[in-house]
């Protein structure tokens, strides 16, 4: 029993007990918080036990699943599966302890049933970074789709249903593809080994000798399904219905961790798998990057609501992640690998902060607010640094990650780099205008600042009729300060990020380069 077979079994236990909980929301609410509670506390002796120059997997165990075909239930961890590991573990609690401040339930759905599909979501999205078999990678990839399903078809906004489903399709399609391709690497194996296997060490050194045509039908088969993950443009438009029609909770997950499976699956199967393939189609994936960087930023520039703006956004940085992954720069590698962790904690900050701004205003539409920042002057406060997070401000963890990202990429690809640091720009004029927009000019609806509900409040007819607007509680603070602490900190001092999936990068690298 490793570390991480009890990662995955905590919230796997908790989702189970909160399934029976459904008649009783404070008692769910209370179990989901200490079972998430207990999983962060348990990511740190985690993170503390891997050496990041000891082996390129750790932490792995193994169990016969299907031994014929063989199958297995293998676990294992690097530096890059590790920190997205780390920051689900770290989303998870402050989801459920915002239920009732972030999200309200619909009438007639029990915080049980909510709650207890948020620990299995969790459950299964470490399981996804941690597989070290392709088959069971499929698996789980498929499977976590579940109750993302349920969590928006079930309690997102009026449009939830046909968000839900156009979210299940794409990736669902897209595993399928994958699976094909799967299962030619299997056969490659079975040819060469004389039995199969879906191992993937043992498929690492069978499929990159393979003839570059055959690498390159297998990598489009796993890069198409990646690519929705992410999701790069073309295959991105499922995330803004998605994200715009699901709870905060629930697009903090989505944003936040679920697409960083897209570009994990680039660095731990695209890239050492099919080396030379992905040389080869590098350039198309270069083009789709810089498309995704701008494409992204023009249209979260035009945005009228919160929570597809917020969805435009992140296509524009996973178009900047790709980017850095398929320049093959070490410096640009470790600069995409540290931004899937830091966009999740620059977004998931920023969701969160958008998420109170919407539970008091009642409406995610950018036009129905104005002068918050009279009257929720704390708020206004953490959107902004949310903000220049978001859109890399030195200082701020998002810059080092970004920084690296075009000082590597551009020594190889000038070009490219030059085009997506024109996003970089339009990132600034985009989040500020969003800040301006909320937080800055006159209150809307000439709201009566003190007036109704004490100091620091305020009325204000467009932002929920007749509703007191008020400042951060005891309870919000709570849940924004570890997003805060980790954004000033790894500003400062990413070294502990750095150190952890340098390695793993070089180690990917190599395999790169040692293709045919």
């Amino acid at each position: 029993m490793t570390w991480l077979l009890i990662l995955i079994l905590v919230p796997l236990a908790g989702s189970l007990v909160l399934a029976f909980l459904k008649g009783n929301d404070r008692a769910a609410v209370l179990a989901a918080l200490g079972f998430s509670i207990l999983e962060f506390l348990l990511v740190i002796p985690f993170w503390l036990s891997y050496s990041p120059s000891g082996a390129r997997l750790q932490q792995t165990s193994s169990f016969d699943w299907i031994p014929s075909f063989g199958v297995h239930i293998a676990f294992g961890t690097d530096g890059i599966s590790l920190i997205m590991i780390a920051v689900i573990a770290l989303l998870v609690p402050i989801v459920v302890g915002g239920l009732g401040t972030l999200d309200k339930l619909p009438p007639g759905r029990s915080a049980g049933g909510f709650l207890s599909l948020i620990l299995l979501q969790e459950a299964l999205t470490i399981g996804v970074f941690a597989a070290t078999d392709v088959f069971l990678f499929y698996v789980l990839f498929e499977i976590m789709l579940i109750p993302m399903y349920f969590l928006i078809g079930g309690y997102g906004g009026a449009n939830r249903q046909y968000a839900a489903v156009k979210f299940f399709l794409y990736s669902f399609l897209g595993g399928l593809i994958m699976l094909a391709s799967a299962i030619g690497a299997y056969s490659l194996a079975k040819d060469k080994l004389g039995h199969g296997t879906f191992d993937w060490a043992t498929l690492v050194t069978v499929v990159r000798d393979a003839p570059l045509s055959t690498q390159i039908w297998l990598f489009l088969g796993f890069f198409l399904a990646f690519a929705i993950k992410a999701p790069l443009v073309p295959f991105h438009t499922w995330l803004p219905d998605a994200a715009g029609e699901a709870p905060i909770g629930v697009a903090v997950l989505l944003v936040g961790v679920l697409d960083k499976v897209g570009t994990f699956g680039f660095l731990r199967y695209c890239l050492p798998m099919f080396p030379d393939a992905s040389k080869t189609l590098a350039p198309l994936v270069l083009v789709l990057s810089v498309i995704g960087v701008l494409y992204g930023s023009i249209l979260a520039a035009g945005q009228r609501d919160m929570k597809r703006f917020i969805a435009y956004v992140s296509i524009a940085h996973f178009g900047f992640i790709s980017l850095g992954i398929f320049a093959f720069n070490e410096q640009a590698m470790v600069g995409s690998a540290t931004y899937m962790l830091n966009h999740s904690i620059a977004t998931g900050m920023l969701i969160v902060v958008i998420g109170l701004v919407i539970a008091r205003g009642g409406s995610s539409k950018i036009s129905d607010y104005g002068g918050m920042a009279k009257v929720t002057p704390l708020l206004a406060g953490l959107f902004l640094l949310a903000g220049l997070s978001t859109l890399s401000l030195p200082g701020t963890n998002s810059f080092v990650s970004e920084f690296l990202v075009l000082i590597g990429a551009f020594v190889d690809q000038p070009v490219y780099t030059i085009l997506a640091t024109v996003g970089m720009v339009l990132a600034a004029a985009y989040v500020l205008w969003l800040y301006q927009r909320v937080m800055q000019g006159p209150v809307r609806g000439d709201a009566l600042v003190g007036v109704g509900g004490g100091p620091g409040t305020a009325i204000a007819p467009e932002l929920g009729a007749k509703k007191a607007i008020r400042d951060l509680s005891g309870r919000e603070i709570a849940i924004l300060a570890p997003l805060v602490v980790l954004v000033l900190f790894l500003g400062f001092y990413p070294k502990p990020v750095l150190d952890t999936v340098t390695p793993t990068v070089q180690q990917t690298l190599s395999a790169v380069q040692g293709g045919k």
